[in-house]
């Protein structure tokens, strides 16, 4: 459902990706690991279509629509969303008003704000004053009330302490129709949500979400180039113990 295809994109004259290869069927979940300055951001913002990142070549085809060169609506329309990992604070606008703009038909927005426990915040502007896992909260409501196909999440663990790490990585896994596992005294306890038909792309640095979210497959983007895919898991083992370059080096799998 996602085909990306020899894409170069670029920044203010700099070229941030380099020949990017990716496919990411339905039902899938993909983990994006890589240091800072990789490019991860920007594979995320250039999927969604953010005009500053001019796509130079390749293609970007979404459930069979050719969409290298579509607005963002157009994008979110066909069943796109994105969560962001410092979205912007939006004065004036309530929270329960933009969980209405975000629905593609009519919600109950307080029975959704009870799913995270943020019924308090709805009458709040969209992320004002709200704290690292509040904004976290707020923007998997709006994807919760956008319900796309394609779902991408830029660090979702980012200023979230432990407690709110256990509701957004259930919440998480409910969006993209997975199991979701938790460890508990060594085992994993499994859920399982029906047929699988939405698809993620996470980009992660600790690797909690895999607590919660059981991913297809792991992918490094290394210096704009993603260099190589395989387990999630022993991928991020890999990195702790090496650093992302002798993991490059050892992948058993090369792009």
């Amino acid at each position: 459902m996602l085909y990306i295809e020899d894409l170069q994109v670029e920044l203010a004259g700099k070229m941030l990706l380099k020949d990017i290869d990716l496919e990411i069927k339905p039902g899938e979940t993909h983990i994006l690991f890589g240091p800072n300055g990789s490019g991860k951001t920007s594979l995320l913002m250039a999927i969604m279509g953010y005009p500053q990142y001019e796509i130079k070549k390749g293609k970007i085809v979404f459930k069979g629509v050719d969409i290298t060169r579509a607005s963002i609506n157009e994008r979110a329309t066909l069943g796109i969303g994105m969560s962001y990992q410092r979205p912007p604070t939006i004065n004036g606008l309530k929270t329960r008003q933009m969980l209405e703009i975000c629905a593609k038909k009519h919600i109950d927005v307080d029975d959704l704000a009870r799913s995270l426990n943020f019924q308090e915040f709805l009458q709040r502007d969209v992320n004002a004053g709200f704290s690292g896992g509040e904004i976290k909260r707020s923007e998997l409501l709006q994807l919760k009330a956008q319900n796309p196909d394609l779902m991408l999440f830029d660090e979702p663990e980012s200023g979230v302490d432990i407690e709110n790490m256990a509701l957004i990585g259930r919440t998480i896994a409910e969006l993209l129709q997975k199991s979701h596992a938790k460890p508990e005294n060594g085992r994993s306890i499994k859920r399982i949500w029906g047929e699988r038909t939405k698809m993620g792309l996470v980009i992660t640095h600790t690797g909690y979400i895999l607590d919660y979210v059981p991913a297809d497959r792991g992918q490094v983007l290394y210096d704009g180039v993603l260099a190589c895919k395989g387990n999630p898991r022993e991928i991020l083992q890999c990195i702790g113990q090496s650093g992302y370059e002798e993991c490059i080096k050892c992948s058993k799998e090369k792009i």
